[in-house]
């Protein structure tokens, strides 16, 4: 994950491209429900001036994160699933009737295949990217118009890297191997 950026813009098409790729990931039904909320080059301090307001710069540990020429927020459509499944070919499944009927929130997973997707195709064409915890949801949401049926999931911050050699607290964290996480017919 990316912490400082370079200003330089990211070519629109770029940024296209790799929510194209996004959009291929597994989808329940093809509903897509996913959406990012993007702020671009100047446009980024809107989410910048609510999320950390500069009052609470000053002691940022990260303060190259603000550079970041691209913010997206990172939005599921509960709504998108239930007209989805109450479509003729999905009905007979009762989906469609509330969330409630899903045994998990399938666009919240979807979303999450869908982030992981675009981090990954930003990545591979050496744009940098984090993801974080979004702050001032209420804040967000009314400042920006996000419906209730719509989750904020998260933030995506990318961009061009600048050199940086601070990392996160969790950096010296050991990782997992496969054979913690793999269990084999039984637990």
């Amino acid at each position: 994950m990316t912490r400082s950026f370079s200003s330089q813009q990211v070519d629109e098409r770029i940024t296209n491209e790799c929510v194209e790729l996004a959009l291929r990931s597994p989808s329940a039904g093809k509903s897509q429900g996913w959406h990012l909320l993007l702020f671009e080059g100047d446009a980024t301090s809107n989410y910048w001036n609510i999320a950390l307001p500069e009052d609470k710069r000053s002691g940022f540990v990260f303060p190259g994160l603000l550079n970041a020429p691209c913010i997206a927020l990172v939005l599921a459509d509960t709504q998108a699933y239930l007209q989805r499944y109450s479509e003729s070919d999905k009905a007979a499944t009762g989906l469609g009737a509330s969330t409630d009927a899903w045994v998990a929130p399938y666009w919240t997973i979807d979303a999450s295949f869908a982030t992981m997707t675009f981090l990954l195709a930003l990545e591979e064409r050496e744009i940098g990217a984090l993801f974080f915890a979004h702050a001032q949801e209420a804040e967000l949401r009314r400042a920006f118009h996000i419906p209730d049926h719509v989750e904020v999931l998260g933030t995506i911050a990318f961009g061009y890297p600048e050199n940086d050699t601070r990392k996160g607290r969790s950096s010296s964290r050991t990782s997992k191997s496969a054979k913690d996480v793999v269990h084999r017919l039984t637990w």
